[in-house]
């Protein structure tokens, strides 16, 4: 069973260290000791950053993986196009229960990410850098990462630099959705789909990469493209960052060069030497069964083409004594949770997925399972982000990865394991809410919403409008009298009281809602059964 995964868990590395260097030395390098680990850094023109990009194969480690070179070559061309100064943002959101890559190099080595950002702002000309996160440890340590270069949000600096807190939320994380939440609005993903270079915070092309992504960079501008070449592998040299938990002794985030065996990752970790399965990439990825873990290797093309996905950087071995389907769809009730509540496929769709997974758990034979895959069919490519597809995806994954497991269970009567929960979700299934300084819309609810049942007449639009309090029952009526408003939703809500047809609506605010509690709102991992969730 895993112990609790901090902010930044042990961290090893294999080989010689890139992006870990000089922690074996101090816990945080500040910005004198990063120049004495790291040295100085030369400004190179855009087109050579470019050229760098392009040689070293650097694609981002957010999870999608585009090349760097071309989002690099498309922001900068369409800011001289367009004759305005691009924005640089670096996403520092780390919102999946079992990821802590980027939170280990913001809160240990802030600079080297700061390194890459700047030499972006600074060959491309721009004017802004923000940097999104989450968490009150890593808003601390760039803050403080700022303070030490000098830099600050002031109108008189050449470049203003600061710190954008957002909700610890799935969605979040999402390219989207940081920049509507720096431009001022809810940290979700706006309705239609607009290409961040060519339109991103405030309307201008916009830079816009994981936080590792930056920190390679700035290795790869140092030691240069041959000496970066020489670790790893040929067509992905360098090395990757990947938060290993699940079913492991001692989970960790751990740098490796491209290359090395799956098998000998899981090794260093303490995992079982035969897992039932891996889940690689995250919740949004994808599993390999144990017989696959010996023959994939540490790189994005090796994983997929075993069936797997680098995707985020997370590997999730799971022992042979629990249920995989268990597992899995207590991750597909926290992805469901985690939805936006804006797009129809996915706030309607993933519920309905996880409620068909768990009916094939208690028996709900082929009808079940049938359900399930029609349903992760239809949420794809409907949704305002990518948080419905990595969730089809995923539960396509476990479909596929555990065939014997789910004849057990549809044709038969269960494979018998218990669900230990060894895979990391926030406490209680949630993130924490109500984060200071941003992201309100996740506080508790201030409004509570009534139905007059004097007045309604079944027409159902309170459930089109507010599917996240109203749904109707068998009779073509709410099943609720009355609910409390989700913050988020609270527009949505004013919306529906004014369009349902009968007037049967109304809003009161609850004066029993609480102020968002003054403790820290740093995830705490469930255990499982039988063991105490541990804090920070």
């Amino acid at each position: 069973m895993n112990e609790a995964l901090p902010d930044v868990p042990e961290v090893r590395v294999v080989g010689l260290p890139q992006l870990t260097s000089g922690f074996d030395l101090v816990e945080r390098l500040d910005l004198p000791m990063h120049l004495k680990v790291h040295g100085p850094l030369e400004p190179m023109g855009g087109e050579q950053l470019a050229q760098l990009s392009e040689r070293i194969n650097l694609k981002g480690r957010g999870g999608a993986g585009f090349p760097f070179h071309k989002k690099l070559r498309s922001v900068a061309e369409a800011a001289i196009k367009r004759g305005v100064r691009p924005v640089v943002v670096v996403n520092g959101s780390e919102d999946e229960p079992a990821c802590r890559k980027d939170t280990v190099l913001i809160n240990r080595a802030p600079h080297l990410i700061l390194d890459g950002a700047l030499l972006c702002a600074e060959a491309m000309g721009a004017r802004t850098l923000v940097i999104g996160v989450t968490r009150e440890s890593t808003q601390r340590s760039m803050e403080a990462a700022l303070a030490e270069r000098g830099l600050s949000n002031g109108r008189r600096s050449a470049l203003r630099a600061r710190v954008q807190r957002n909700p610890v939320r799935m969605v979040t994380g999402a390219a989207a959705s940081l920049i509507r939440s720096i431009d001022g609005g809810p940290a979700i993903p706006p309705g239609r789909k607009v290409s961040a270079s060519r339109s991103g915070v405030g309307g201008a092309p916009t830079l816009l990469s994981n936080a590792e992504t930056f920190a390679q960079l700035a290795i790869a501008a140092r030691i240069g493209p041959e000496r970066y070449g020489n670790t790893g592998l040929y067509d992905e040299p360098g090395t990757v960052l990947l938060t290993v938990s699940g079913a492991v002794a001692r989970p960790m985030v751990i740098e490796v060069p491209t290359g090395v065996p799956l098998r000998y990752v899981l090794q260093l970790a303490g995992a079982p030497p035969v897992p039932q399965g891996v889940l690689t990439g995250g919740y949004h990825g994808k599993w390999i069964d144990a017989a696959t873990v010996d023959e994939a290797i540490v790189s994005r093309t090796s994983l997929q083409q075993v069936g797997g996905s680098l995707g985020a950087g997370a590997i999730l071995p799971i022992g042979q004594n629990t249920c995989p389907l268990g597992e899995s769809l207590r991750v597909a009730q926290w992805l469901a949770e985690e939805s936006a509540g804006q797009c129809g496929p996915c706030y309607l769709g993933l519920p309905a997925a996880a409620r068909g997974l768990e009916d094939i758990l208690n028996g709900g034979g082929p009808a079940a399972l049938e359900a399930v895959k029609q349903v992760a069919k239809n949420v794809k490519r409907r949704g305002a982000c990518s948080h419905p597809d990595g969730s089809a995806m995923f539960l396509e994954s476990t479909l596929k990865a555990f065939t014997d497991d789910l004849a057990a269970h549809v044709l038969g009567n269960g494979c018998g394991r218990p669900v230990e929960g060894v895979l990391p979700l926030f406490e209680t299934g949630r993130a924490p809410t109500g984060v200071p300084g941003g992201g309100e819309e996740n506080g508790p609810s201030r409004q509570k919403i009534f139905v007059d049942w004097t007045l309604c007449r079944g027409h159902g639009l309170c459930a089109d409008i507010l599917p996240e309090v109203f749904q109707l029952g068998a009779d073509g009526f709410p099943t609720v009298a009355q609910a409390e408003v989700p913050r988020f939703a609270e527009a949505k809500a004013v919306r529906a009281v004014r369009r349902c047809p009968a007037l049967a609506l109304r809003i009161e605010e609850d004066t029993r809602a609480q102020a968002p509690s003054s403790r820290g709102n740093l995830p705490v991992l469930s255990q499982g059964r039988g063991r105490r969730a541990l804090g920070r």
